[in-house]
């Protein structure tokens, strides 16, 4: 999945063992469906944590 907000997605990399054996894995994003206020109406985006805490915070001092 995607934030539709920044963009941050899968990224990619290695577990390393003890024996520093690579081998290949995934970080997905923490990606949450949000109800977010949008030039007066309320929509519906997937957004990652980061992004949903920035938007809770501009909303909270506005």
């Amino acid at each position: 999945m995607k934030c539709e907000f920044c963009g941050k997605s899968v990224q990619f990399g290695h577990n390393v063992s003890h024996s520093k054996r690579h081998t290949n894995r995934t970080w997905s994003a923490n990606i949450h469906p949000t109800k977010v206020e949008v030039d007066g109406k309320i929509t519906r985006l997937k957004l990652c944590t980061r992004c949903r805490r920035t938007q809770r915070r501009v909303a909270a001092k506005g």
